[in-house]
């Protein structure tokens, strides 16, 4: 069972045609005219440098095409500031030792110079603004040099770089003066003038995203890797939500594979769309006579420079290695794929990277909880072409009928969670499922709910912030029920709960049990007592009568209105006001 299977045996070649067969019959699912967004740019430019380096820069953009050129010199301040000029020679002005000095103020006597101990920098092409601070209020640089609102594009060139994310915004970069990257930097800018478009990668559902629901915060995931700070929590009077920014977004797909409910959507190509692309290339691959097929995913410019891979290797050329994650993955092993093998790149950003290391503990400790050999999904280095072609080491788990492929997935109307359910359904058939709770890496969205009935007054506040059909209430009694296959553990429940009676349990639970839905509390319903009509749970009117015991409004004979339902509360209250005139004028 452990042995791995000799491709040589199985026919290389034929292995090989099969594959060429597959890829000309299945394309990969492109948008011809996705959504985008347009920067526009004059050419208004920002160096941000000690006055030698940004001097010196300034001289070779000089006649390249640029609106304006306004340098921002970080004067010398305390070590280690962000505007801490960093001279070879020691000098407080480095130009007093420069060679040809004259030569060079002549050259750039039109540069428009300011000098500043502290800024602030935001933006992207077209659209940065840098203030400086005053005490009558920060003052716009760009507004203040140029006339204009804002720079279009920024050469920084100081030591300690303004903005530090792993993908910065376009229009901004970071070099050192004298360096290669620097040089490339000003034969680059001049391109950066003019209209350019880009797509809009994403897209976001705020009905099911699980980040607020009546001023209560659950889940951040999101929030949390995006590499570029494209992800912005913005709060209203009652509620707060999460916003995309298109224009500072790269499109590295962390934050959908991040993402349990399926909220946030990669568009190039969509969900539905790539892990439909697998199954058919499986299945076409499989009609060619093709054996033992390694689903690869790999980002699509990465494959263009790379040797040919063996021919049982499958690739899905993926615009971002980020577009897919452990759903995808373990989709493609419940399609027929032997093996699953995510190809890393050295030009991965770090939060990147730890994310789809993450992903893959959480798939791994899916597969081990299922029964199934954790070695069919793996992460290969960059330039590993030895792993890359390996054989597969196990056979392909047995695939699935046409029906049962049929109501796996490929419909629009099927969210991410219930595709992902739909997969874990089918490795649990084909597995052998250890029927215990399984410890999942920190923040996976697999748990149950521990509901203490004993404070639990039903009064379904867990059930109205709950962003799937996890929690859910009676109809003709009152009860909470619970499934725990559509639970993503985001804590809404737990911080809404006004008696603190629900509590997390993280955990994958490898049981049938994990998708059957659960009554965790019931009891009768309270009748009204002028009516008779069932309105609420007894320990919900048990709970109110406590808690309003000493409210003005309810003293007295009127504290039997907790009794009564809506209607007939109304009523009883304008009853009261008939029978005292004088009531009335103090309404």
């Amino acid at each position: 069972m452990n042995q791995r299977i000799d491709l040589t045996s199985l026919g290389a070649d034929h292995n090989l045609a099969a594959r060429e067969t597959a890829q000309s019959r299945i394309s990969w699912p492109v948008n011809l005219t996705p959504e985008s967004v347009t920067y526009s740019s004059d050419g208004h430019l920002l160096i941000i440098a000690d006055e030698l380096s940004g001097r010196h820069a300034a001289r070779e953009l000089n006649n390249q095409g640029l609106a304006s050129i306004t340098l921002l010199v970080i004067a010398a301040a305390s070590a280690g500031s962000p505007g801490n000029s960093d001279s070879s020679t020691g000098s407080e002005n480095p130009l007093e030792e420069e060679t040809g000095v004259e030569s060079l103020l002549e050259d750039t006597r039109l540069l428009s110079v300011h000098y500043a101990h502290d800024w602030q920098l935001e933006g992207y092409l077209g659209q940065f603004t840098l203030t400086l601070p005053h005490e009558d209020g920060g003052i716009n640089l760009a507004q203040a040099s140029i006339g204009r609102p804002h720079f279009d594009l920024v050469l920084d060139l100081a030591q300690h770089p303004t903005l530090t994310l792993e993908l910065l915004p376009p229009g901004y970069t970071a070099a050192s003066w004298g360096t290669e990257a620097c040089q490339q930097a000003i034969t680059d800018l001049p391109q950066q003038v003019g209209e350019f478009a880009k797509p809009r990668y994403f897209q976001i559902n705020h009905d099911i995203c699980a980040h607020d629901s009546h001023g209560k915060t659950g889940c951040t995931r999101c929030l949390d890797v995006c590499p570029a700070d494209a992800l912005t929590r913005k709060s209203g009077r009652i509620e707060s939500w999460i916003e995309i920014d298109p224009m500072r977004c790269h499109g590295a797909g962390s934050c959908t594979s991040a993402c349990p409910t399926g909220a946030i959507q990669y568009r190039l190509p969509s969900p539905v769309d790539q892990q439909a692309y697998v199954e058919r290339l499986l299945a076409a691959y499989r009609l060619a006579d093709g054996k033992e097929p390694v689903i690869r995913f790999a980002e699509a410019d990465f494959l263009a420079g790379e040797s040919t891979p063996a021919g049982h290797v499958l690739d899905v050329p993926l615009e971002e290695l980020g577009a897919a994650g452990q759903d995808h993955w373990l989709a493609a092993l419940a399609a027929g794929a032997a093996e699953v093998r995510v190809q890393l790149t050295e030009r991965l950003p770090a939060s990147l990277r730890t994310l789809i290391e993450d992903q893959y503990h959480q798939a791994t400790t899916l597969l081990e909880a299922l029964g199934h050999d954790t070695r069919r999904l793996s992460l290969l280095d960059p330039n590993d072409s030895e792993r890359r072609d390996a054989p597969p080491i196990l056979p392909s788990i047995a695939r699935r009928t046409s029906t049962e492929k049929a109501e796996f997935t490929s419909s629009s109307d099927v969210g991410k969670r219930d595709r992902l359910n739909a997969t874990l359904a089918y490795l649990t058939e084909t597995g052998h499922p250890s029927g215990q709770r399984h410890i999942m890496p920190a923040g996976a969205p697999f748990g149950d709910v521990a509901v203490n009935k004993d404070t639990c007054t039903l009064c379904l506040g867990c059930v109205s912030v709950c962003p799937t059909p996890a929690l859910a209430g009676g109809k003709a009694s009152p009860e909470l029920s619970f499934r725990e296959a559509d639970c993503v553990q985001c804590g809404l429940c737990e911080e809404i709960c006004p008696e603190d009676a629900i509590h997390l349990v993280p955990g994958f639970l490898a049981s049938p049990e994990r998708t059957y839905r659960q009554v965790r509390k019931e009891e009768a319903a309270f009748p009204c007592i002028r009516c008779g009509k069932p309105f609420a749970s007894v320990s919900t009117i048990s709970s109110i009568k406590a808690k309003l015991a000493d409210h003005p409004y309810f003293a007295g004979d009127a504290m039997a209105r907790l009794e009564m339902c809506e209607d007939c509360r109304v009523k009883d209250v304008w009853q009261d006001l008939a029978h005292d005139p004088e009531s009335q004028l103090k309404i």
